[in-house]
C-alpha cells in the first residue's frame, strides 16, 4: 500500500468489504479513552494491516489534532479514506462510533427504567464516586502547559467559569482570538512552532474532488435535519433544543470530550434542567465503560432528557430511543465533513503558525475548563447539598459543609489511589467502585 500524500490508484483501493473487515473490530475494541482508542488504530492500520507506516500515520494524527470533535473517530475517518476512498472514510468512522452508540443506547435504557433500583443504585453510586478521580486525571496527565503563557490561559480559563459562569463557546473564541494574536509575532510564547515542509507534502491527493462532494454531503445531512426540527417544531421543543446544542458541542469540541463535557454539563444542567447533577455524574461513568468516543455521554443525555420529558402519548423509551438519535446524528456528521474537507490539503492547515499557535491557547484554557469540571462533579458526588452564593461579580456554587457524604468520599479517595497510585486502567478502576459502591448500598450505610 502506497504511503505518500496521493491517494492509491483505483485498484489498489481497499473495497467496501475490506474495509468493514478492518474497522468494525477497531471500533469494537476503542475501549479506554482517546489514549487507548489511538493505540488500537495504530496496531491495526501500522502493525497488522500496514495500511500506512508510522510517519503516515502521525501525519494524519496531527491533521485530526487540529479539528473539533473526537480526534480518535476523525483518524480512523481519514485513514479510511486514504485507504479506501470516500466509502471507507464513512466505514471506519461509522463503525468506530456505531457500536459504542449502541451500547449506550442500551445503558441508557437500562438506567432509565431501574436506575432507582437498589443493586443497580448501589454500582451507579460507586461509579459516581470514581469519576471525579478520572476527571481529575485528565486535567494532570496528557495536556502539558509548555510555557508560562499557557499556565497564564489555563488559570483565567478555570477564574473565568468558576466565578463568572463564563459560557465555554465565548472562553474557545477569546482563547482562539489571544492565540492567534500573539502566534503572529511570538509563538514562542504558546510554545508553538512551525513545521517543517516538502514538496511531496503539498501535494493534493487524486480524490480531492470526491473528498469534496462528500464532506457537502455531511453538512447537508446534518445542518437540513437539525433547521427542520427548528422550523417544524419550535425552538422550544426538546429536540430542536437537543439538535442544536449538540451541533454546538460539535462545532466547539477542542481538547477532548471533557472540555465538550463541561459545555454540555453548563448547558443541559444549569440551562435547560434536563438533568440533575447527580445524572450527569452517572452519565459519564457509564460513558467510560463504552468502546467509541467519551462525547456520547451526551447520547445518555440526550436520551434521559427524553424520557423524563415524555410528551403525552409517546412511549418514553421511544422517545428516549429518537433523541438518542438525533443526538448521536448532529455529534458526528460534522466531523466527517470536517475530514472531508480538511484532508486533501492538510497541510495547508499543519503549517499555519498562526493556526498552531491559537490551537495551542485552545488547549490551555481547556485545562481550566476541565479543571472546573472536577471541582463541579466533587461538590454534587461528594456533598449531598450546595447553595449559589453571589459576591459582587462573582457567581459560586458551593457546597454545604453539613451535608457531605462520607462514603462518598472515601470512594472517590479510593479511586483516585486507585489510579495515581496503583495506577489501575480506567475499566478497572470503575468496576471495583462499582461493587464497593453496590456493597456499601447492601449493606445499609448509604
Amino acid at each position: 500500500m502506497p504511503t505518500d500524500d496521493r491517494e492509491p490508484p483505483p485498484g489498489s483501493l481497499l473495497s467496501p468489504r475490506e474495509s468493514l473487515r478492518v474497522w468494525v473490530p477497531v471500533g469494537l475494541n476503542s475501549f479506554g479513552g482517546p489514549a487507548g482508542q489511538l493505540a488500537v488504530i495504530h496496531r491495526t492500520v501500522v502493525d497488522e494491516h500496514q495500511i500506512v507506516d508510522e510517519q503516515r500515520y502521525l501525519h494524519a494524527l496531527n491533521f485530526c489534532m487540529l479539528l473539533p470533535g473526537p480526534e480518535a473517530m476523525q483518524l480512523a475517518t481519514y485513514l479510511g479514506w486514504l485507504s479506501g476512498g470516500v466509502s471507507g472514510g464513512v466505514i471506519a468512522g461509522s463503525a468506530f462510533v456505531l457500536p459504542g452508540a449502541a451500547f449506550m443506547l442500551v445503558i441508557s435504557a437500562v438506567y432509565a427504567v431501574a436506575g432507582d433500583v437498589g443493586w443497580v443504585s448501589g454500582l451507579l453510586f460507586g461509579v459516581q464516586a470514581a469519576v471525579i478521580g478520572i476527571v481529575a486525571q485528565a486535567v494532570i496527565a496528557g495536556r502539558a502547559l509548555r510555557s508560562p503563557l499557557l499556565v497564564v490561559l489555563a488559570g483565567a480559563a478555570f477564574v473565568a467559569v468558576f466565578l463568572f459562569s463564563a459560557p465555554f463557546p465565548l472562553v474557545v473564541l477569546v482563547a482562539l482570538a489571544v492565540g492567534w494574536l500573539v502566534g503572529r509575532r511570538r509563538p514562542d510564547l504558546l510554545a508553538a512552532t512551525p513545521r517543517g515542509q516538502d514538496d511531496r507534502d503539498r501535494t493534493p491527493p487524486a480524490s480531492a474532488v470526491a473528498a469534496r462532494r462528500a464532506a457537502y454531503v455531511a453538512l447537508a445531512l446534518w445542518l437540513v435535519p437539525v433547521a427542520g426540527l427548528v422550523v417544524v417544531l419550535g425552538r422550544s421543543a426538546l429536540l430542536a433544543q437537543q439538535a442544536v446544542l449538540f451541533s454546538q458541542a460539535a462545532v466547539l469540541g477542542f481538547g477532548g470530550a471533557y472540555a465538550v463535557l463541561a459545555f454540555v454539563s453548563q448547558q443541559a444542567v444549569q440551562t435547560y434542567g434536563w438533568l440533575t447533577p447527580s445524572q450527569m455524574v452517572t452519565g459519564l461513568g457509564l460513558a467510560e465503560t463504552t468502546p467509541g468516543p467519551l462525547i456520547l455521554v451526551c447520547e445518555f443525555v440526550g436520551f434521559v432528557a427524553a424520557y423524563q420529558a415524555t410528551p403525552s402519548g409517546v412511549p418514553p423509551l421511544v422517545a428516549g430511543a429518537v433523541a438518542a438519535a438525533v443526538t448521536v446524528w448532529v455529534l458526528f456528521l460534522p466531523s466527517f465533513a470536517f475530514v472531508f474537507l480538511g484532508a486533501p490539503y492538510v497541510e495547508r492547515l499543519r503549517h499555519s503558525i498562526g493556526l498552531s499557535s491559537a490551537l495551542a491557547a485552545v488547549t490551555a484554557v481547556v485545562v481550566g475548563v476541565i479543571a472546573d469540571l472536577a471541582v463541579w462533579f466533587t461538590i454534587h458526588v461528594v456533598f449531598d447539598q450546595s447553595r449559589a452564593v453571589t459576591v459582587g461579580p462573582f457567581d459560586l456554587e458551593l457546597p454545604v459543609p453539613g451535608s457531605l457524604d462520607v462514603w462518598a468520599a472515601a470512594l472517590a479517595v479510593v479511586g483516585a489511589v486507585l489510579l495515581f497510585r496503583v495506577r489501575l486502567a480506567m475499566l478497572e478502576v470503575l468496576g471495583i467502585c462499582a461493587v464497593l459502591g453496590l456493597l456499601v448500598t447492601l449493606a445499609g450505610w448509604h
